[in-house]
């Protein structure tokens, strides 16, 4: 377990010089949802563009040829791999957590009525559009590399319009069913949450498989 924190400290420190950028790019988001009036939409746009970030370490890491300094660390590659799942997640979580912050006060500031379900939608939307982004791109990066893995980044903008459809446009203010089969905040986010688990086991797995494959 010590190593897989040392491997996703790592990546903190690849990406440290790019935490002021990283911190611009989550204005953009609460931006589009005073635009839209819509909790739900700037949450998934959020989540879309952090999803996106996913590809610095491995650029920075291709850059400055460090996949020989990753080949001599004392560091089984399952936990580096781990380790890097564990860095996205917290950089996810972050940011999920600053939009659910930033959004909902200026909606209300805008005079729009923010309600706990509302919040535990765009959570639940958001938790789950952003494992789905992040579940695809990291076994991409294995495997292809940050520039041919480059294709995987138009699976967080595909999610993205896909929240832009009627069906998942729900107004701020109004506790609206996402679906007619769940009409409960705390059901979805429990079925967001186990999804998310299940998705991530299978991907770390194909990502482990990958990177234990490749000649470092």
């Amino acid at each position: 377990m010590n190593n897989i924190w040392k491997s996703a400290k790592l990546d903190f420190s690849l990406v440290k010089p790019y935490v002021k950028t990283i911190c611009l790019i989550m204005i953009l988001p609460i931006v589009f949802a005073a635009v839209n009036r819509s909790l739900l939409t700037g949450i998934s746009f959020a989540m879309c563009l952090i999803a996106k970030t996913t590809g610095y370490t491995f650029s920075i890491t291709e850059k400055n040829s460090m996949e020989r300094l990753y080949g001599i660390l004392p560091i089984r590659k399952s936990d580096m791999v781990i380790g890097r799942y564990i860095f996205m997640i917290i950089m996810g979580f972050a940011a999920l957590i600053f939009s659910l912050v930033a959004h909902p006060i200026l909606l209300t500031i805008l005079g729009e009525t923010i309600s706990i379900f509302d919040c535990m939608n765009a959570a639940s939307i958001g938790i789950f559009l952003f494992a789905l982004y992040t579940v695809f791109q990291l076994p991409g990066y294995y495997k292809l590399g940050s520039i041919k893995g480059r294709v995987f980044l138009y699976i967080p903008v595909a999610g993205f319009l896909i929240t832009l459809l009627p069906i998942t446009q729900i107004p701020v203010g109004e506790s609206k069913l996402l679906f007619t089969v769940i009409n409960s905040p705390a059901l979805l986010m429990l079925l967001a949450v186990i999804f998310v688990i299940v998705m991530y086991v299978i991907s770390i797995l194909v990502s482990i498989k990958i990177l234990k494959n490749k000649e470092v």
